[in-house]
């Protein structure tokens, strides 16, 4: 029996995307998010299609996702936020809650979900990665795997 290989689709036509941003570190935010919308753009996807709801930060995320997911108006999400490393342990915790809050709304909703929220130590890192070139295929090629198969 052959192995079924999910083919990569970066058409984006007719898909509908939500954005959840946090609004905490708003200039490495709103770099994502225009990567964001960039690589949506490219990939086909109507602007009339993608919806931008914004939380104050990372720890609010999961929640609004799952709140869009529940909507079952998209086929995909995308998180976007920046934590960026401090003095405290604050750090750890907002990293690792968060996106452990993100992929419990990926797996209960089944609602394939793209996210940045990277933690990561330096601000410079976050900007390079403000339009990742996984970011151009992950919404379309995720709705595709998790929905038409």
């Amino acid at each position: 029996m052959p192995v079924l290989q999910i083919p990569v689709n970066n058409n984006g036509i007719g898909r509908r995307v939500g954005i959840v941003l946090s609004r905490f570190n708003p200039g490495i935010g709103d770099l994502l998010l225009a990567g964001a919308l960039r690589a949506l753009k490219e990939a086909g996807v109507a602007d009339r299609n993608i919806t931008v709801a914004t939380v104050p930060g990372a720890l609010e995320t999961a929640l609004a996702l799952q709140r869009l997911a529940q909507t079952g108006e998209f086929e995909a999400l995308v998180a976007l936020g920046a934590v960026i490393r401090g003095e405290t342990y604050h750090f750890e915790i907002v990293s690792n809650e968060s996106c452990a809050g993100i992929t419990r709304v990926q797996l209960d909703t089944g609602v394939p979900i793209a996210k940045r929220p990277r933690p990561d130590p330096a601000a410079r890192a976050q900007r390079k990665r403000s339009c990742p070139a996984s970011m151009r295929e992950r919404p379309a090629w995720l709705a595709d795997a998790y929905n038409d198969h």
